[in-house]
């Protein structure tokens, strides 16, 4: 077979187009495509010859001296970049997709949770907005509107009152305060923790085997963990209990006093459950004993359906995650000693919490300065 033979490209790029070449191959931020047949073009001006180009570039010959040929008859724009591509027709019309759009954006068939890529298939096609429809046709088309029928986001709507606003703001510029060792901000939150035992004995992990756990399990009550956090500071308080009593309260919030013996005052964040209220604390330590530790406590109870305003809601994500997992823990005494062991881990480390949502944040996203204005 013969061996093609090329005429030989004399090029020179234009100081423009060096420039732009120099900046891109420097990013390195564009398609391998495009990389590459700059730094044919790169080449080419350095006058290298098309064979080594080809062999140090990794492509053929003629795509070389294609590059070359384009660069000198049409230009950089022509020679690097592809024209955009017709496509296939889409099988579906304006009216077909609008309609199928709709039919997604209602609640799915009786006795089905959720939409899925087969069921709008087959709902489409019953219900006869198209007589043939293929899967593939249907995802393109959910991408195309970004629409993920099968996904839904949980979220808290707050029902937009004066004492809502209030408090929202209060705990806002509570957390905007710079850090002040004798003014410390706390956040407290519960989480019940389920107390579980294995049926059978876990099969180890070794190489090329995950650990294996039976399914079944006995379960042997509840515990409750009380988790404290100060943010700015990283100090982490992890008490667990065996209820959430005012009894457990009071001795969690006297824990705390303690804790801070040098404090002026001790801003506590927490939610509005019944038993957060002084007579916890004068129940159990007397009127005058309870009185004196309530009142090292400046109190901001978090709005009503407003948890996620309460920074111990990381708090126990963190520990959580962290400290729980997956696991199962048939015992409270083996859940203290692993969370006073985690407790440990994060206080050493200082773990902090940098919460960025402000009261600018909320007016904007809430916009209840509009709602304002307008009942005036």
């Amino acid at each position: 077979m013969k061996k093609r033979k090329y005429q030989k490209l004399v090029l020179y790029l234009r100081p423009k187009d060096k420039k732009i070449i120099r900046k891109v191959l420097k990013a390195g931020d564009g398609s391998v495509r495009v990389i590459k047949r700059m730094q044919i073009l790169k080449l080419l001006h350095k006058k290298v010859s098309s064979c080594k180009i080809a062999e140090y570039i990794g492509v053929s010959l003629q795509t070389v001296y294609n590059i070359g040929l384009l660069y000198l008859q049409h230009g950089l724009n022509k020679a690097v970049y592809d024209l955009p591509r017709p496509g296939r027709k889409s099988l579906l019309n304006l009216k077909q997709s609008q309609r199928i759009i709709a039919m997604v954006c209602t609640d799915p068939p009786e006795g089905q949770s959720r939409w899925t890529i087969r069921l709008i298939t087959e709902e489409t096609i019953n219900r006869g907005m198209i007589p043939q429809i293929g899967r593939e046709t249907v995802r393109i088309l959910l991408k195309t509107h970004d629409i993920k029928p099968w996904r839904e986001k949980m979220w808290c709507i707050p029902k937009l009152n004066q004492e809502y606003i209030d408090r929202m703001e209060d705990l806002l510029d509570l957390y905007e305060r710079p850090y002040n060792s004798k003014e410390p901000v706390l956040c407290l939150d519960e989480r019940p923790i389920q107390l579980l035992s294995d049926m059978r004995e876990s099969i180890p992990m070794k190489p090329g085997h995950v650990k294996k756990k039976d399914y079944e399990y006995k379960r042997y009550g509840t515990a409750n963990a009380f988790c404290i956090v100060e943010p700015k500071a990283g100090d982490h308080i992890t008490k667990i209990t065996s209820n959430r009593k005012s009894e457990d309260f009071a001795k969690m919030i006297y824990q705390i006093a303690r804790k801070y013996p040098k404090a002026d005052i001790i801003q506590l964040v927490m939610d509005n459950l019944n038993t957060h209220k002084l007579k916890s604390l004068t129940d159990k330590y007397g009127i005058e004993k309870g009185n004196k530790i309530w009142n090292r406590f400046t109190i901001h109870y978090t709005p009503v359906h407003a948890s996620w305003l309460n920074q111990a809601e990381i708090e126990i994500s963190l520990y959580s995650k962290q400290c729980l997992g997956k696991r199962r823990i048939q015992n409270i005494e083996l859940l203290k000693k692993e969370t006073k062991a985690w407790n440990r881990r994060v206080n050493k480390k200082k773990i902090k919490i940098n919460w960025r949502w402000t009261v600018k944040d909320a007016r904007r996203k809430f916009k209840y300065n509009k709602i304002e204005k307008s009942k005036n």
